[in-house]
């Protein structure tokens, strides 16, 4: 799989690579494998979790041990592998998550919720200790500076909105983000935060705040505004993403995916700090065509200095 994807981001010229994995043949929908000891889910060709705790009882007595040495250091020599492999073409970036997002990892978000109501101080337990083994991982990519970028994942939002409210984020979420932040900007290294949905000023301005420098996907159709971004954040924000994945590249024209990809150049990109991408990710449901089509334009339109009005 390594050097299946290799050709395919070569090939396309693509400069970053975040992660990758496999596609399921649409038959396979509705089964699911066992991964790393936790069980999955095929959706839309795609895996999904299928939280392994599944009451609040359960909850009480879920624990996340550190990880040891041997752990680490597999952690440590699978993106090492990885840098070698996509260099010098393709810069990898590794990555992990906050320790926060157990509503969905964990439990389910009624559960979550339930939970939250009868006993918040073993859900914060869960997240310190999810947040304590990501750390330890966070510190060793930081003495070994494998990359100037560390990419940190945690869906917080959907479409339109946050999944809980900004004091409950700021209390609980952005300290958590806050202690793997400091390691890595300690060290030079730059950390993209990636959520789904919709984030607005007030917690874009606690992320900075917590040490993060990038923004990533800034989904379109959650209500994401990349040009109010780059007005607001230039120099402060590295713009991750933002060409709709949902509408555009599924079901677009390729007249249309190379419109978009152009106004987006011309919105997100004048000054630098746009890596520009996907509002999630490259999905089976996409057309070969369109992919190439935005791939292509990228080549063609996002070379500096980058010209105005090029969309017209």
């Amino acid at each position: 799989m390594l050097k299946a994807h290799l050709k395919v981001y070569h090939g396309l010229g693509i400069d970053l690579c975040r992660g990758f994995g496999p596609s399921y043949d649409p038959e396979a929908n509705g089964g699911s494998i066992i991964e790393r000891g936790v069980e999955r889910r095929i959706l839309s060709q795609t895996l999904w979790n299928n939280p392994p705790v599944k009451s609040i009882e359960d909850l009480k007595s879920y624990h996340v041990d550190l990880p040891d040495d041997s752990a680490v250091n597999a952690y440590l020599e699978l993106n090492r592998k990885y840098c070698e492999a996509f260099a010098p073409f393709t810069m990898w970036v590794p990555g992990c998550g906050v320790g926060f997002d157990i509503y969905y990892s964990v439990t389910d978000l009624k559960t979550f919720s339930l939970a939250l109501k009868k006993i918040p101080e073993e859900v914060e337990r869960i997240m310190r200790e999810r947040n304590d083994a990501y750390l330890e991982y966070i510190k060793a990519i930081a003495e070994e500076k494998l990359s100037p970028i560390f990419f940190i994942g945690e869906d917080i939002a959907y479409k339109g909105n946050l999944m809980f409210s900004p004091k409950y984020l700021k209390t609980e979420f952005i300290p958590l983000l806050e202690r793997l932040c400091k390691p890595l900007n300690h060290s030079g290294i730059r950390v993209i935060f990636h959520s789904d949905g919709y984030l607005p000023d007030e917690i874009m301005d606690a992320l900075i705040n917590a040490g993060v420098s990038g923004i990533n996907p800034i989904e379109p159709v959650a209500g994401m505004d990349i040009s109010h971004l780059k007005k607001k954040y230039y120099a402060k924000l590295i713009l991750v993403g933002n060409l709709d994945c949902s509408q555009i590249l599924p079901l677009g024209s390729t007249g249309t995916v190379v419109e978009e990809t152009k106004r987006l150049i011309e919105v997100a990109s004048p000054g630098g700090g746009h890596f520009i991408g996907s509002s999630s990710e490259i999905t089976p449901a996409i057309p070969i065509e369109n992919i190439l089509a935005f791939y292509n334009t990228v080549h063609d339109y996002g070379r500096y200095p980058i010209r105005r009005k090029i969309y017209v």
